[in-house]
């Protein structure tokens, strides 16, 4: 029984390459990337310093590691999972998935440490700023559309764009992040955020309900079918 307590045990605990990575973002966060140096690294993380240089290359490497696991990033891979392509059909239930699932990332320190990261580093580090804004958001927003995409040919919901569909959604949340997690001097209790989160889906998804066309028939915009979208 102690065999399989200490082998469940190994596989539960971090690699040394998630170990850089996590005493990475703490020390990119107090230190600034330009301020971090990778012989301190060594010594948080407990390995030589040699050693880091067998997992990355050096230390911009290692940021654009951070950059591939968080924020949009993480987003995009949750997209890519099972439980969301069981809801390819369900509008609302995919929603308020993805909007509970942020507010879990909000919530992470971790999250709280790319972010002050990734907006003090991603002018000045080559290559960063295009792979964070281009790369994941644009594969973030992809995916998304596709989402509502579906929906809309399935006749799910109406909409004669669902990119802006998309991007109007994400934008409601971008904004509630803003409200309760960025702007004040604390973070709002949780309670407090999925009461926001409630109203804001409330209210989006009845803007895309199927039978919501009271302004389709007052103006229909080119190309527009109801249940149907439009080509990007």
């Amino acid at each position: 029984m102690a065999v399989h307590t200490s082998s469940a045990a190994e596989a539960a605990a971090p690699t040394t390459r998630e170990r850089i990575l996590t005493e990475a973002l703490n020390l990119f966060a107090q230190s600034g990337y330009g301020g971090a140096s990778m012989r301190e690294l060594a010594r948080r993380v407990g390995i030589r310093e040699s050693s880091l240089y067998n997992h990355f290359s050096g230390k911009a490497a290692i940021l654009e590691a951070i950059v591939s696991e968080h924020g949009p990033a993480s987003s995009a891979s949750r997209l890519e999972e099972a439980r969301y392509k069981q809801l390819a059909r369900q509008p609302a239930a995919f929603c308020r998935q993805f909007a509970l699932d942020l507010v879990e990332q909000w919530s992470d320190p971790r999250e709280h440490q790319f972010q002050k990261v990734i907006t003090a580093e991603r002018n000045r580090v080559p290559g960063i700023r295009a792979k964070f804004a281009d790369h994941f958001y644009a594969r973030e927003q992809s995916m998304m559309t596709d989402y509502f995409r579906g929906f809309a040919l399935a006749g799910l919901i109406s909409t004669p764009d669902p990119r802006e569909t998309a991007r109007l959604f994400a934008a409601g949340l971008i904004y509630i992040r803003l409200e309760h997690y960025v702007m004040g001097a604390a973070p709002s209790p949780r309670p407090k955020v999925i009461e926001a989160i409630d109203r804001y889906l409330a209210f989006f998804l009845s803007l895309i309900a199927a039978g919501n066309d009271t302004d389709n028939k007052k103006r229909k915009p080119k190309g527009e079918t109801r249940g149907k979208a439009a080509p990007d």
